[in-house]
């Protein structure tokens, strides 16, 4: 038998034997669960008695001496991974490694599908771009390593290292034939909030929301005229803290709640928005596929302020992971939080959906073509639901715009 099929044979009882215990003592259940009488009694870790016989069949028939170590933890690992793609297992070893450097490649990737990883977002003039890298392409290998055994806790490691190291990505070209793309490492400073002044309009582009930068746009915007329209440029907001989006959010005039963030075993808690500014005369979004965590946040809450969206549907990574120490001296990363946009969209699964599609080259200039949007009458209010395609908590996110052969 394939070591896959054993994998998948072995990872849901493990997973259960190391991690539920964790997980109860972090999550005590609010009232006891309610028992149907006429049901059979199900235990959850039933299938356990059968993992001593499973791995000694391993060890005494595979047609070759397997790693048992390398067994277990591969199918701990893939249930993991099955439940979302962002989870992972930290071995010991893997505690103690040191920093891997302060440089980066400048993409952002997930995996899907267990041995391919997407790019989700890249960093305008970073290493990959330079390389030639765009949001969407499939990445199959990184530094020769298949991505089959690599979390995703490993894969963002191998994405720094030290200043001018080299980062070979093997990825499909538009094609479908599989290419090595070599990347320098370099240190990315954070890009600075963009303005740029239109007839009657005004488009900030919003690199990210790392602390400090509500202050920096609240000094950019300090003797801008809010009777004019405001285009909020979002398609490279890749990272941030929720907390800086609230702040962004209440200095363009929003008040009253944010967000709600949804964790196991815990109470829902909703964030609250202090408007610190005055709001602009008409507000309008530019999304993409690289609008990222904090930044769907963010523009969930404008939208349901009345801000028009345009753009592209946002991947849905409206998620926080927690790490939990197991008792063998290793970890797991979990994802245990999600945000809820005020429209009850839950942002780690269909993201942020666009009033408009829009798509806007590089040519071309977003300011002129919003506006230009902006003339045509506002569509009618849709039902919220998740189109073919979008990620699920189970499925990662959305598929890849170029084929796998």
């Amino acid at each position: 038998m394939h070591a896959r099929t054993w994998l998948s044979v072995l990872s849901l009882p493990m997973v259960a034997a190391f991690t539920l215990p964790v997980l109860q003592q972090a999550n005590p259940p609010s009232s006891p669960p309610r028992v149907d009488a006429n049901a059979a009694p199900q235990d959850p870790l039933a299938g356990l008695s059968d993992i001593q016989d499973v791995l000694s069949l391993v060890q005494q028939n595979y047609v070759d001496p397997p790693d048992m170590e390398k067994v277990v933890w591969g199918g701990v690992q893939a249930v993991l991974e099955r439940s979302h793609p962002l989870n992972a297992y930290l071995s010991a070893e893997d505690l103690r490694l040191p920093d891997p450097g302060p440089a980066e490649a400048g993409l952002v990737v997930v995996k899907r599908g267990g041995i391919y990883a997407t790019v989700l977002a890249v960093v305008p003039g970073g290493p990959a771009a330079k390389a030639g890298i765009q949001a969407g392409d499939v990445i199959r290998k990184v530094d020769g390593d298949s991505l089959g055994h690599i979390s995703a806790w490993a894969l963002e490691r191998k994405l720094r290292g030290p200043v001018g190291s080299t980062l070979d990505l093997y990825r499909y070209n538009a094609t479908g034939d599989l290419t090595k793309t070599s990347v320098q490492r370099q240190l990315i400073p954070p890009g600075p909030v963009v303005l740029k002044q239109g007839q009657g309009a005004l488009l900030v582009s919003l690199p990210d929301l790392a602390p400090g930068r509500a202050e920096e746009l609240k000094k950019a915007l300090a003797a801008a005229d809010r009777g004019q329209t405001l285009v909020l440029d979002l398609r490279q907001c890749l990272k941030g803290s929720v907390d800086e989006a609230a702040a962004v959010a209440g200095l363009l005039g929003s008040k009253g709640n944010f967000a709600t963030l949804e964790e196991a075993g815990k109470p829902d808690r909703v964030l609250p928005v202090t408007g610190t500014g005055a709001p602009f005369a008409r507000l309008a979004l530019l999304l993409g596929r690289s609008t990222l965590g904090a930044g769907e946040v963010l523009a969930s809450c404008l939208k349901k302020d009345g801000a028009r969206a345009f753009g592209e549907r946002t991947p849905g990574f409206g998620v926080e992971r927690t790490r939990f120490a197991l008792k063998q001296g290793g970890a797991v990363e979990l994802v245990s939080k999600r945000w809820v946009g005020l429209g009850g969209e839950k942002l780690d699964r269909q993201g942020v959906v666009p009033d408009q599609a829009l798509k806007v080259a590089d040519t071309e200039d977003p300011l002129a073509k919003v506006l230009k949007a902006l003339q045509t009458p506002a569509p009618a209010p849709k039902a919220t639901a998740s189109a073919p395609g979008v990620a699920s908590p189970k499925e990662g996110p959305p598929p890849v715009k170029k084929p796998i052969p």
